[in-house]
């Protein structure tokens, strides 16, 4: 088939990977060149940078709506559209400039946790079970009727960056079959039920915060959910902020006050609103990532230091 992509980070590229070895890439969608972390150079987004490589037409629309973009598409006259992570609103203009409609990889087991981020906010939440699920876009968040899906068992020590980079990984082929099986008539699109819908709006700051009067297992899952972006965080005793790696609960230690640092044999625990947990790596605000004992080590913030906001 003739098949148009749209996405934009890492994420996306194995599904287009799988998706160029049986089909026909007219044409590559992504962000516009974002600038770095110092605002001055422009970086090409790693679809784009993959595109590029492989030869591929790029389109990079500020706005996905506007309508020299839209008879771009349709000019292509593609049979299909595959979507991972674009990062824009599809209406239903572009939706239609194509034979068969746009079809999305999205991560998580539709309905549950629609929106902009599904795998941090089921690791917060405490899921066991999340997947991937592969369905017809329409003019909804994440509502359209869905032609398959599979599932994967969340591990213990996943942060939401290697819960993604797995299901990536894993979504890539259920996209390729999906879209085949749909594009021959071979599939018939489910409609999402409406029992069990969840919303996963995108992380904001104050998300990232840690609350350490919350018991250890929520702390813990707010931190993974949040790694590497958009970075759990916390203030220290002279009000700067610094950055936390995933923890480890530790239910053989006695209750301390919340947020309150102990050292213990080289480790450095936190206490929470249960037992404490063990900090990982550490990153002060302005500086590099460090082991935590070592920080702590050189801190010298004393016996008595409390973090952030009980």
């Amino acid at each position: 088939m003739r098949l148009i992509f749209a996405g934009t980070p890492q994420i996306a590229v194995p599904s287009l990977t799988a998706l160029a070895e049986r089909h026909d890439i007219v044409a590559v969608v992504t962000q516009p060149d974002a600038r770095g972390k110092r605002g001055r150079d422009l970086h090409p987004s790693p679809v784009k940078a993959y595109a590029q490589e492989q030869g591929w037409p790029v389109l990079t629309p500020s706005r996905a709506s506007d309508p020299d973009f839209i008879a771009q598409i349709a000019a292509l006259d593609a049979d299909i559209a595959a979507v991972v992570a674009y990062g824009q609103i599809l209406r239903t203009d572009l939706l239609d400039a194509t034979r068969l409609g746009w079809v999305n990889l999205h991560f998580s087991l539709l309905p549950a946790w629609r929106g902009a981020a599904p795998v941090q906010r089921s690791l917060m939440a405490g899921d066991e079970i999340t997947g991937v699920s592969a369905f017809v876009l329409d003019e909804g968040m994440d509502t359209g009727p869905v032609i398959g899906s599979m599932s994967e068992r969340v591990r213990r020590d996943d942060t939401a960056g290697s819960l993604l980079e797995r299901l990536a990984e894993a979504g890539a082929p259920l996209l390729v079959q999906a879209i085949e099986a749909y594009g021959a008539g071979q599939a018939t699109p489910m409609p999402q039920v409406e029992d069990g819908v969840s919303h996963a709006a995108k992380l904001s700051r104050d998300d990232a915060h840690v609350r350490w009067d919350r018991p250890a297992h929520v702390v813990d899952r707010q931190i993974r959910g949040c790694t590497p972006a958009p970075g759990a965080w916390t203030t220290l005793p002279d009000g700067a902020s610094m950055k936390l790696g995933p923890v480890r609960e530790r239910a053989d230690l006695p209750a301390t006050v919340p947020g309150q640092v102990t050292a213990h044999d080289g480790s450095v625990t936190v206490g929470t609103g249960g037992h404490p947990v063990e900090l990982g790596w550490v990153q002060p605000a302005g500086k590099g990532q460090v082991e935590a004992g070592a920080w702590w080590r050189g801190a010298r913030f004393g016996d008595a230091a409390v973090l952030g906001d009980a």
